[in-house]
């Protein structure tokens, strides 16, 4: 299976993906960080994450699978949402919120 098999079906079989560096409980950049704060402030205590540092293949493809060059990068229903100031921005707006009901 191809990185993109790989990514499309994590983002289609889970309703929040979260690609980050490090892991929710230990994030290893600040953004990924920022991230995962957002969500559990929208009050979204589960959602499936990659630690694209473990895996460059994964790491390149995800930027490639979104035209996204940074990571973090969050999808909410197999959509592509934005990274960590797209996220934040949309919490503070409640855009967010709505979106994850």
């Amino acid at each position: 299976m191809s990185a993109q098999d790989t990514i499309k079906e994590q983002v289609t079989r889970n309703k929040v993906v979260l690609y980050m560096k490090g892991s929710p409980d230990f994030p290893q950049c600040g953004f990924s960080a920022r991230a995962v704060q957002v969500l559990r402030a929208c009050g979204v205590d589960e959602f499936f994450t990659v630690g694209v540092l473990q895996d460059p293949e994964i790491r390149q493809g995800i930027k490639e699978y979104a035209s996204w060059p940074t990571i973090p990068q969050l999808y909410v229903n197999g959509e592509f949402v934005g990274g960590s100031d797209i996220v934040t921005e949309m919490y503070q707006s409640g855009e967010l919120q709505k979106l994850l009901k």
